[in-house]
């Protein structure tokens, strides 16, 4: 295809002004590019020096004085649940104790030898072993029910948000809820 003369230097201005304008945009986008690291650079700062303490106080102020609280209601009801477990198991194997004594044994052979002789040949689980498993019962539900406590959403726990109405880090002083 042949070009005039005119139409030939309109479009080496043309490719000219293109070009320079083809430049002109590197060059931007490469101060865009400059810009944007100095603010990554500027916003990674401010977390370290603005950011990751007030997430550490919080932590330290809410968080941790709630699992401490649970922690310690965990070990109260540890404690509890020992403390009456051995209370009640003790207590039962006195009673086994006191039912195998030999004298027990005579004392019941003197006031009603059937009864004595009935107590002899009962071979199979006994008094004894219903309250053993009647106590193994209460200790699994006393071991559960300090887990749930330990682990149930506690409301006191948590931190209430902000009222919109309190000015939090600004100068001024609060304006009164009403």
């Amino acid at each position: 295809m042949s070009l005039s003369r005119k139409r030939r230097k309109e479009l080496k201005r043309l490719r000219s002004s293109a070009e320079d304008l083809w430049g002109n945009q590197q060059d931007v986008l490469g101060h865009a590019s400059k810009v944007a690291r100095e603010a990554s650079r500027q916003i990674n700062l401010l977390t370290q020096e603005e950011v990751v303490p007030r997430v550490r106080t919080g932590y330290q102020s809410y968080v941790r004085p709630g699992f401490d609280q649970a922690r310690s209601y965990a070990r109260t009801a540890g404690d509890q649940v020992e403390r009456s477990l051995g209370s009640a198991l003790g207590s039962l194997l006195s009673i086994g104790d006191i039912a195998n004594d030999t004298r027990v044994r005579r004392a019941l052979e003197r006031v009603s030898p059937r009864a004595a002789a009935e107590v002899k040949r009962k071979q199979g689980p006994g008094v004894g072993t219903y309250l053993a498993i009647g106590a193994g019962v209460v200790a699994a539900v006393g071991v559960a029910y300090a887990v749930w406590q330990t682990f149930r959403a506690d409301d006191e726990l948590w931190v209430a948000d902000e009222e919109p109405g309190v000015a939090s880090d600004s100068g001024s002083a609060p304006s009164p809820v009403i």
